[in-house]
């Protein structure tokens, strides 16, 4: 990510809390960014794709998107006239891809939806629907939680320089939580694991390469941080303790042979998190320029 000029914000009348609203005005905000109310009605679609008896479906149809664009209107309403701010109602199955079709129509640069997902005493489990958006949304996509967001920012950026797939992944992830913290004004800690002991080759070689990273792409008021360990176990707990706001993964991970799947360490981390999280793939990377997020968010 190296542009946010349009937001769009997947809203659903059941989640009374409104969090996703107010996230993305905050962030439309940081920079004069518009914002997109998108409403599909995806249950009544399915509801009306599977109905034996096919009259009125269509009537049934247009009342829906009636229905849902009265209740976008209201929340349109309801918002500052500082951002602006339009509205897109459909009513299709599944929504998943009613909304990766939305993204390719409106080419929005950030998707904001809230979480869905059962929730446990101890963890957060996404369903199907955000697991398989996180997968094949084509722009990054912030997942919020109800947790309202501290006043100076708190991001994080989950790296991974050991990845065999190659450094795309980590430079995607890096340019696009350093162009959120900077132009949120927010702080921002780079988090990285290390197998290895901290003196063998391989680790200095990686240490070196996370430096690297981090200049390439820095604000300037990053701090780095390497764990002892695997990933899967160090930074669940280590990311915890320190409360973000914000944390940037990588969407998807890649094995020899298979379809791009969601990693185990991007699995773990939003199933035992509280904070928001912004997933992101190597397609959305763009060569990196002086200057480049200064400019930006100007």
């Amino acid at each position: 990510m190296d542009k946010l000029n349009s937001i769009l914000v997947v809203i659903d009348p059941a989640d009374e809390s409104r969090h996703v609203v107010v996230k993305a005005m905050v962030v439309a905000r940081h920079f004069g960014a518009s914002v997109e109310l998108f409403l599909c009605e995806s249950e009544s679609a399915f509801a009306l794709r599977h109905t034996y008896d096919r009259t009125g479906v269509a009537e049934a149809k247009r009342t829906c998107l009636a229905n849902a664009q009265r209740y976008v209107d209201a929340v349109r309403r309801s918002l500052a006239e500082d951002v602006p701010i339009t509205t897109h109602v459909a009513c299709e199955s599944p929504l998943c891809e009613a909304i990766v079709d939305r993204v390719r129509e409106a080419r929005p640069d950030l998707v904001i939806k809230s979480a869905s997902g059962h929730r446990s005493p101890d963890s957060f489990t996404l369903d199907a629907n955000d697991w398989q958006l996180a997968r094949t949304c084509p722009v990054p996509l912030m997942l919020t939680r109800g947790r309202p967001w501290s006043p100076e920012g708190r991001f994080a950026a989950a790296i991974d320089v050991a990845d065999p797939a190659g450094i795309q992944m980590p430079r995607a992830v890096m340019q696009t939580a350093g162009f959120l913290a900077l132009g949120c004004k927010g702080e921002l800690d780079v988090i990285y694991s290390e197998k290895e002991a901290p003196g063998s080759p391989g680790a200095q070689q990686r240490r070196e390469a996370l430096s690297s990273l981090v200049q390439e792409f820095g604000v300037g008021r990053e701090r780095r941080t390497i764990l002892q360990g695997e990933a899967e176990d160090t930074l669940p707990e280590y990311a915890a303790r320190q409360g973000y706001d914000v944390m940037v993964l990588g969407a998807l991970a890649h094995q020899a042979g298979v379809s791009p799947q969601i990693g185990t360490l991007t699995g773990r981390l939003i199933d035992s998190l509280d904070c928001d999280f912004v997933l992101v793939k190597p397609e959305a990377i763009a060569k990196p320029a002086a200057n480049r997020f200064c400019s930006a968010v100007a």
